[in-house]
């Protein structure tokens, strides 16, 4: 795996009454690096991400695209580029970890290349490349809004400080975004995953769901520590979440695709309070006042 953070030398300046004070230190960044998946051999996208869970991050973004739906469609990853490379588990003194090969399982067809995205895509916004407006809108395997799972609202107004519990490398460089797949009976924390782009986060939380053939993910909370935009509304639909919690507000897009899937979206989620913009009847809170 490469280097998930670097040092780099700042100027700090420090504005007060008596003047400013100026001090030069090391400070410690989130890196990004591009990541280039392929499928058998043949390039698909390249998307900048924070190296670590590379494998994940590929197996994610394939349900995100409709590509897989399952742990058995992935069969294999294996980081390309030089010396040292080769099948997953293998470790390399080389920094040859920014391109992946992937291989599907024998009858899973690949993507049509109606949805190339121009083998780039941005940290900020994992749609932006992509090659049609009509390529995002899948039609998702699991029916989000047949799952019957109700979470109590205490649940998830206490997850949003349970992701940032979680935040390693958040603590070191102040620059990523964070995503964690919790079981919405419990509240215990099934995977966190951090990236400096939130839709890779959550591509790496339910790309670790593939790996351990967990999809459909019913009876889960989707929690993200930024915004909830329509992209990430359609991931947890891909991965058959039910319920998407931000700390942050939604998009219009957002509400709207998650209101026709019948996927939960709670939005600004902090401390004891949080907006319901659909399917509010799985938040479950005896003294709720309207």
């Amino acid at each position: 795996m490469g280097r998930i953070t670097s040092r780099s030398p700042v100027t700090r300046i420090t504005l007060g009454d008596g003047g400013a004070a100026v001090r030069r230190r090391a400070d410690t960044l989130a890196v990004e690096e591009p990541l280039e998946i392929r499928l058998a051999g043949e390039p698909l996208t390249v998307t900048m991400r924070t190296p670590g869970h590379d494998i994940e991050l590929a197996a994610g973004f394939l349900v995100s695209e409709g590509v897989i739906s399952a742990g058995g469609h992935f069969r294999s990853a294996i980081h390309c580029g030089g010396p040292g490379t080769g099948a997953v588990g293998i470790t390399s003194t080389e920094n040859t970890y920014n391109v992946l090969d992937v291989t599907l399982a024998p009858g899973v067809e690949s993507p049509s290349t109606d949805i190339a995205r121009n083998f780039y895509t941005t940290s900020s916004c994992g749609v932006c490349g992509t090659a049609s407006i009509e390529a995002i809108e899948k039609q998702s395997q699991y029916d989000v809004g047949a799952d019957d799972v109700v979470v109590d609202a205490a649940l998830v107004a206490g997850l949003p400080d349970a992701l940032r519990a979680g935040q390693a490398v958040f603590d070191k460089t102040g620059g990523l975004h964070a995503a964690a797949l919790f079981d919405a009976v419990s509240g215990d924390l099934l995977v966190l995953r951090e990236d400096v782009g939130r839709h890779n986060a959550v591509d790496k939380v339910v790309g670790w769901a593939v790996l351990e053939d967990r999809l459909p993910l019913t009876g889960t909370v989707l929690q993200v520590s930024g915004r909830a935009s329509f992209e990430l509304v359609q991931k947890a639909v891909m991965a058959g979440i039910p319920i998407l919690s931000a700390v942050s507000a939604p998009s219009s897009l957002a509400v709207e695709l998650a209101t026709a899937s019948g996927l939960t979206l709670a939005g600004f989620v902090r401390g004891p309070s949080m907006n319901l913009y659909s399917r509010p009847d799985r938040v479950r809170e005896p003294s709720l006042q309207v």
